[in-house]
């Protein structure tokens, strides 16, 4: 019958299939939007808290991140950022460029953000002609629709209750 040389060879090619099985489940795994913003070099508070999917063409950088309405928040207290439910783009490595549904609100006008590229330390947000550099670090957290980094000044229980999540 079996000798205990084949039932520890049996055994062991068991286990081998179970291994392989759990690495080819792992690998299947989608990752959330935020951890694909990462392994592009980004940080992951570029997007706002509440991307319920994405859509990400590894081959082509083409995707589409999916909000559930749109979202506005103030950054650095001076700019006014609006995302529409659908955002559009192409991502590589430190650069996310034919934006679309991403807008700043500046003085009085609201312009499409166009392209991010990450410069060192600094995310370069552009709108065509012109350009802004903030600190990556700024970028650390996401913000909260409505709130932006900032919860003291509205509704302080609720938004940090959400930070928890």
């Amino acid at each position: 019958m079996f000798t205990e040389m084949s039932i520890s060879l049996i055994r062991s090619i068991f286990y081998l299939f179970l291994f392989f099985f759990a690495t080819a489940a792992s690998r299947n795994e989608k990752l959330s939007a935020y951890e694909e913003l990462q392994r592009y070099d980004f940080p992951m508070g570029i997007l706002p808290k509440g991307v319920k999917d994405y859509k990400l063409n590894t081959k082509t950088g083409e995707f589409s991140a999916y909000l559930n309405s749109t979202c506005s928040f103030k950054l650095e207290n001076s700019y006014q950022l609006n995302y529409k439910p659908v955002i559009k783009g192409v991502i590589s490595k430190g650069r996310l460029k034919k934006l679309s549904g991403v807008s700043v609100k500046v003085v009085l006008l609201w312009l499409n953000i166009v392209e991010v590229e990450r410069k060192g330390k600094n995310l370069e947000f552009s709108v065509g002609l012109a350009s802004a550099n903030f600190p990556v670090e700024n970028f650390e957290e996401c913000p909260q629709c409505g709130h932006g980094w900032n919860c003291v000044d509205e509704v302080t229980i609720l938004c940090l209750l959400s930070r928890l999540d």
